[in-house]
């Protein structure tokens, strides 16, 4: 299991110097990012990647509703294997007949992907845990309908915002969760209140050790009053202190 960090947390900074916020990301620690918008910046985005030395093994792109070709095209450039939807809205977790027809479209986005060599899946917000179908949670229903080579990127954040344990929650969805989300805080809709690792009531630590079959922990503010240079680099000496502490 490795580390990265979601760019979308950086989406100022980005937007006023990508390469000079890119080499900031690399001389902080880190090895690894997951991009979002990624077929707008390819390029730019590629070059930025290469020069330090980091490499993206995941990335979001609305794969439901934007052209897929153009997206697994991007992604192979980006060297992404894994393309994850980031968002549907509160109203398509609401019924069972939205959730399957979901469920439906990204298995068959699943397949295109293949033709990429490229993987699938999906990242939750809080609605997908707060409504419940068929007795259980919109998520864990949604999963119950993918097809076996699709995978889960689990917000643990917005998982206990949406009323579940984060712990229970990666439990209960197994090998299907590839990636988390690693954010902290009071865990409430206000954004701006979210905090490194480690700082907040989420318990970071026992969440990761839930998560069996983790590829990547992925470092995300959605947003953050102080310095967020400075979160992410708290988030990253967190985790990589504890992950010191268990190898001792």
């Amino acid at each position: 299991m490795s580390y990265s960090l979601q760019l979308y947390t950086l989406r100022n900074a980005i937007a006023e110097d990508l390469p000079g916020t890119i080499k900031r990301v690399a001389e902080i620690g880190y090895t690894q990012v997951e991009p979002y918008n990624f077929v707008a910046l390819a390029s730019e985005l590629g070059a930025a990647l290469k020069e330090n030395g980091l490499t993206a093994p995941s990335g979001h792109a609305p794969l439901l509703s934007q052209d897929q070709n153009e997206i697994f095209a991007a992604a192979k450039e980006l060297g992404i294997t894994t393309v994850i939807d980031p968002y549907l809205p509160a109203e398509h977790w609401q019924d069972t007949e939205t959730i399957q027809a979901t469920a439906a479209r990204l298995n068959a986005a699943a397949k295109k992907g293949a033709e990429y060599g490229i993987r699938v899946g999906y990242h939750n917000h809080a609605w997908e845990l707060s409504s419940s179908v068929e007795g259980t949670t919109a998520l864990e229903y949604f999963e119950s309908l993918l097809d076996p080579e699709l995978v889960l990127e689990v917000d643990t954040y917005w998982a206990a915002v949406g009323g579940q344990d984060p712990v229970e929650l990666l439990a209960r969805l197994g090998d299907r969760v590839k990636f988390i989300h690693i954010k902290d805080g009071p865990v409430t809709g206000d954004t701006k209140a979210q905090q490194p690792a480690g700082l907040g009531i989420v318990p970071v630590l026992d969440v990761i050790a839930a998560a069996k079959s983790l590829e990547v922990g992925v470092v995300e503010f959605d947003d953050y009053s102080g310095d967020i240079f400075e979160g992410i680099t708290e988030s990253l000496n967190y985790l990589n202190n504890a992950k010191k502490d268990a190898q001792a």
